[in-house]
């Protein structure tokens, strides 16, 4: 069985092939509390869409969006993007400029990070993932969500910690969790807002 959620088509339920109908209606009356969860998070991304109007988050600031007819890559000029106009896509080259400031954001960050750990990396790699703001593999490769961006600067700042210190501890045990709280005592904080909002980091 599988139950999907769309906040605009509502909820689907397909069940395998010898299943009763009635089990569809059984499987919604099941997982109504995480319907309305996925329901009410799409409510949220939409509301954060719309408030943001002609504007971008950037790390806790907004900035003003600004089309220019034949304009191919995003510029940014103080708190202001120079984008391309409506008709030559310009969220595609937002994400592309997105990933170029996340590299120039992020790194900085991480090198202070393994500095203070006395750890060290092999690799950072600016991703797109679907379910994860960040990793850290066994060999020391990083790796971060782009869209990070669009959260405050402190949640960013999180998240970099968080993986820095599995190059210390590479699981969630208690010891990794005082080790992140040591460097970024507000952490439960940060990972909540993710928890929330991190729905609506979408350009």
């Amino acid at each position: 069985m599988r139950v999907s959620v769309d906040a605009q088509l509502g909820v689907e339920v397909v069940l395998p092939r010898r299943s009763p109908e009635s089990a569809a209606a059984a499987a919604v009356v099941e997982l109504r509390p995480w319907i309305e969860r996925r329901l009410a998070e799409g409510r949220a991304v939409r509301a954060a869409l719309a408030a943001r109007g002609a504007t971008v988050p950037y790390l806790g600031t907004a900035l003003a969006l600004c089309p220019e007819s034949g304009r191919t890559r995003v510029h940014r000029r103080g708190d202001v993007l120079l984008v391309p106009a409506a008709e030559d896509d310009p969220r595609s080259a937002l994400e592309r400029w997105y990933r170029r400031a996340a590299r120039a954001e992020i790194a900085p960050r991480l090198d202070g990070a393994a500095a203070a750990l006395g750890a060290g990396y092999s690799s950072l790699t600016i991703r797109n993932q679907r379910t994860r703001w960040g990793s850290c593999s066994a060999a020391g490769a990083m790796s971060f969500n782009w869209r990070l961006l669009l959260a405050p600067a402190a949640v960013l700042d999180y998240v970099v910690w968080h993986e820095t210190c599995h190059l210390r501890v590479m699981d969630h045990s208690p010891s990794f969790w005082s080790l992140v709280r040591e460097h970024c005592p507000d952490c439960d904080d940060h990972r909540r807002w993710l928890w929330r909002l991190g729905s609506t980091l979408v350009l």
